[in-house]
């Protein structure tokens, strides 16, 4: 095949020449040059020794690694409909979009849903729906009875996206519009760069790299220091603390900071190499056993004069994690909130076998987690935080209904700062300035522009619960239950408390 195409493009191109020769115009002109370079690239691609492919099909495979590459953009763009796209699909995107704009976010014509679908999830309204105006439960107050400096939160906050993940316009808009909105934004593992000091709250959490929490020893390895940490979690705009052990992308990996965003500023803020790629520790150093996590726990709340400390973890080994919440409770000391991550991933770069086989998915690690402390009597103390996915009312009703006490959004927000879910996050080459170092792409995203969508989004989703809530009857969204969804289950619809809570009720 390589001679065959060889020897097709060499004869176009000698009879290119010929008619130039016979004709010298500008089309024919033209044409020879074409005719020359594609015949130039064929001779290259059939004499290269890297790609077999290439070597064997010259110039043709190429044709196949483009539409391989642009795959995901050409199914995005002109295959998907409203409800099949991932993994946000393009009605949730519109969504986000439309609220993030103030945009009419109405649908005409009816549901696209499969309503008579096994596994379609809905709530039941109330002949007496209630105003809207007057739901509340918006706010929910952290701190448990260890904790002296309690924090109202909103029920809808950002969830953690370091800078290095994110751009610094990224992160700069996303902190004004938590600040317009009167939420929270949580700094990721990164650390605290400038661009997250912009005035909005912040949930400091402290990954296994300990970047802005630590330091290196005398062989290069990140260790917790009092002090370093103590000058970050003492800052005003701090709120909360958050240490992670796991997240949904990559839970027993530890975070990926590629090569390619560890720019100067990035090094200088975590204190690495600059130019490497930065691979956070699976686990802690700090601790190692239950004890010695309780212990902890209390040594990061007592250095931040008694701000909220949590943990993040994605729900894994049940054993484990049945023992740990035994712990806090025989301990009589515990942390003041649990975030759950979803196994099903987010933001983060991670390995595809991580991505796609480790971790319980969101729902069933957060019924686990609210069963627990339900079971050791730690609910009053422990507040759930639900990150995986949730971008809609719908979303956050139904995470609430099933023990959580606030909702982490990361995808989602991005969405509101342009994202276009061209999925080239770890590859530093987001076409819209979101999830990039690169300066040039960077500028696309005005911050003095994208701050107000980020607003928007939070505000408008939040009266959107509340219109859900009414509509359902209820005066508070703390008045949820799992009773209140319910799913289509082969022909029966029951409600997620009997799903997930007494599944025994329906065989």
């Amino acid at each position: 095949m390589r001679n065959t195409i060889l020897f097709i493009f060499t004869i176009v191109t000698l009879l290119c020449a010929v008619l130039v020769y016979f004709i010298p115009q500008t089309g024919t002109i033209i044409l020879l040059s074409i005719s020359g370079l594609l015949t130039t690239i064929v001779i290259h691609d059939s004499i290269q020794t890297k790609h077999s492919l290439l070597r064997a099909f010259p110039l043709i495979a190429r044709l196949r690694w483009f539409f391989e590459e642009e795959r995901d953009k050409i199914q995005q763009y002109f295959i998907e409909d409203n409800l099949n796209g991932t993994p946000i699909n393009r009605e949730k995107r519109s969504i986000v979009y439309q609220r993030a704009k103030l945009e009419k976010d109405t649908v005409p014509f009816g549901t696209q849903h499969n309503v008579y679908k096994k596994g379609y999830e809905f709530v039941k309204h109330s002949l007496f729906p209630k105003d809207h105006h007057h739901i509340i439960g918006e706010r929910v107050l952290f701190g448990s009875d260890k904790c002296t400096q309690k924090y109202s939160c909103s029920i809808i906050n950002i969830s953690a996206m370091s800078f290095g993940s994110l751009s610094k316009n990224a992160i700069m808009a996303l902190n004004q519009g938590a600040k317009m909105g009167d939420f929270a934004h949580n700094t990721g593992e990164g650390g605290i760069s400038p661009y997250h000091l912009q005035g909005g709250d912040l949930f400091f959490q402290i990954g296994t790299g300990y970047f802005g929490a630590g330091k290196h020893d005398v062989n290069g390895k990140r260790f917790f220091d009092d002090e370093t940490f103590k000058e970050n979690a003492k800052r005003p705009e701090v709120k909360m603390i958050e240490i992670k052990f796991s997240q949904g992308a990559k839970p027993g990996h530890g975070g990926i900071l590629p090569a390619k965003k560890n720019t100067p500023e990035i090094a200088a803020i975590r204190k690495v190499t600059v130019g490497t790629q930065v691979d956070s520790p699976p686990s802690h150093s700090a601790f190692s056993n239950y004890d010695e996590m309780i212990v902890f726990i209390q040594k990061v709340r007592d250095l931040s004069d008694g701000k909220p400390v949590g943990i993040k973890l994605c729900v894994g080994n049940h054993k484990e994690i049945e023992e740990m919440i035994k712990a806090f409770a025989v301990a009589k000391n515990y942390p003041d909130f649990i975030s759950v991550d979803g196994g099903e991933g987010g933001t983060g770069a991670a390995p595809m076998e991580f991505t796609n086989y480790i971790g319980s998915p969101l729902i069933e690690g957060l019924v686990f987690i609210n069963q627990l402390l339900i079971q050791y009597k730690l609910k009053k103390q422990i507040k759930i935080i639900a990150s995986g996915k949730a971008v809609d009312a719908f979303d956050v009703v139904k995470l609430i209904a099933l023990g959580a006490d606030a909702i982490s959004m990361a995808r989602s927000f991005m969405l509101s700062l342009g994202c276009i879910q061209a999925r080239e996050c770890n590859l530093d080459t987001c076409p819209v300035g979101v999830a990039t170092q690169d300066n040039e792409l960077v500028k696309a995203l005005v911050v003095e522009k994208k701050n107000v969508r980020v607003k928007n989004y939070h505000n408008k989703t939040i009266t959107a619960v509340k219109e859900m809530i009414a509509a359902m009857g209820l005066g508070s969204i703390a008045d949820l239950q799992p009773n209140h969804i319910f799913r289509r289950r082969k022909e029966e619809i029951v409600s997620l408390e009997e799903v997930f809570y007494n599944p025994k009720k329906v065989g």
